[in-house]
């Protein structure tokens, strides 16, 4: 394939003429890793020297919301691996081969175990281009290439080494960086405003649910009902005489997220699974009896036929006039219903539920139309979250987008 004037072919692909390759080794003072404390006769300590793991190395920032400590001995005796500013951390065992970060913040007196390497460069302005090298999709492929072939999943930081880094000029590096820090300035932004959104709603349920705070134009008394009061429990499922070759779309446990159908399958009853039994209709509430504690339920509002879903689910169809679906499934995520379900899990060796727990799950009622205003505003607040997580998705796309281009120089900026 003919390369295009002003590029050149290089062993990490094709890259702009001006660029060079330089391997790990020659771009910095230290390419090392930690040890074990265990190895080195250390036990944890309540203050002292930050420890970093590769459980604290994650997707582009390090994660010490849960500090381990260690004397400060440890970190006299690791010299060569004492953090700094600037560093760069790589993963280099398990299944988080790759993952990367470059220290921002000032996290003190700090060092590594032996799962984590320490990418010290010769010149930190290079810095925040090396960092998103090593985010790079492609990077991160060709990290996972080098794996040993042995029992844990692992690279040597002689592969880091020699692995090729093609580098810009300073100034081009920098105006990369820039874009895609400006990038994750946005993603970071989103991310702090989906969580806000998210406690926002949290507390919303928590008091709307309860009664705690009622809604204008709303009184009178609420009713601690059953479910099994206000609605059918498994009531409607495929019968023995269903032909074999019946056609159907099959939603398991697995294909629901926390209120969200992820996915879903299509199946002819001869070969489907043996769980696929209970029938579906719109507004039916699919209520998690396997591992209920993930809150794996799901509110089905499809309006066309054949559904089915999985035996692992109770399926709670309630009563028109008397009981809201949307508001009983919110329900489902409030802190009394879960309760509950932690209740009747304690001392199980299998967490599961049975359809007898569910009939028995008890929950506030309203009046309906109490029950329809306040299943209004929380599925605004739903719809709200909804397009906010669309826009971190699609931001976070663009930042993939955009260091394929610019860390390649198919795209240039200067």
């Amino acid at each position: 394939m003919e390369v295009k004037p002003g590029y050149k072919r290089t062993e990490i692909g094709v890259i702009p003429e001006n660029w060079d390759v330089r391997r790990g080794l020659e771009i910095t003072h230290l390419i090392g890793k930690g040890a074990s404390p265990r190895w080195q006769g250390f036990d944890y300590a309540n203050d002292g020297m930050l420890f970093v793991t590769s459980e604290n190395v994650r997707d582009g920032y390090l994660d010490i919301s849960n500090p381990k400590f260690l004397p400060l001995a440890f970190h006299e005796k690791l010299r060569r691996t004492q953090l700094g500013q600037d560093d760069i951390l790589v993963n280099l065992v398990g299944a988080s081969i790759g993952r990367s970060c470059r220290i921002t913040q000032e996290i003190g007196t700090a060092n590594v175990n032996q799962a984590v390497a320490v990418f010290r460069l010769r010149d930190v302005r290079s810095a925040p281009f090396v960092e998103y090298f090593f985010q790079a999709p492609t990077t991160i492929k060709r990290i996972l290439d080098m794996q040993a072939d042995a029992a844990r999943p692992n690279i040597s930081l002689g592969n880091l080494r020699q692995f090729s880094i093609p580098l810009p000029p300073l100034r081009e590096q920098q105006s990369i960086a820039k874009a895609l820090g400006d990038v994750d300035e946005l993603l970071g932004v989103l991310t702090r405003l989906n969580a806000k959104k998210r406690d926002l709603k949290h507390a919303a349920m928590q008091q709307l649910l309860t009664g705690q705070i009622r809604l204008p134009g709303f009184s009178g008394e609420w009713e601690v009902k059953r479910l099994g009061e206000v609605s059918s429990v498994n009531s409607d499922s495929l019968s023995a005489d269903t032909p074999s070759h019946y056609e159907f779309n099959y939603i398991s446990l697995e294909d629901v997220d926390t209120g969200v159908l992820r996915t879903h399958s299509e199946q002819v009853l001869v070969s489907a699974p043996s769980r696929a039994r209970r029938r579906l209709k719109h507004g039916d509430i699919l209520v998690s009896t396997v591992r209920p504690n993930l809150r794996s339920h799901l509110l089905f509002t499809r309006d066309e036929p054949h559904w089915i879903c999985s035996t692992g689910f109770s399926v709670v169809r309630c009563i028109s006039g008397v009981a809201l679906p949307a508001y009983v499934f919110f329900h489902m995520f409030g802190n009394a219903v879960s309760k509950q379900i932690d209740t009747l899990l304690t001392g199980s060796n299998y967490p599961a539920i049975n359809g007898g727990d569910v009939k028995a799950l008890q929950i506030p009622m309203p009046s309906i139309e109490e029950q329809i205003a306040i299943a209004a505003v929380l599925s605004d607040m739903d719809a709200e979250l909804a397009a906010l997580e669309a826009r971190l998705a699609k931001t976070q796309a663009l930042k993939q987008g955009m260091m394929q281009e610019l860390l390649t120089g198919r795209t240039r900026l200067v």
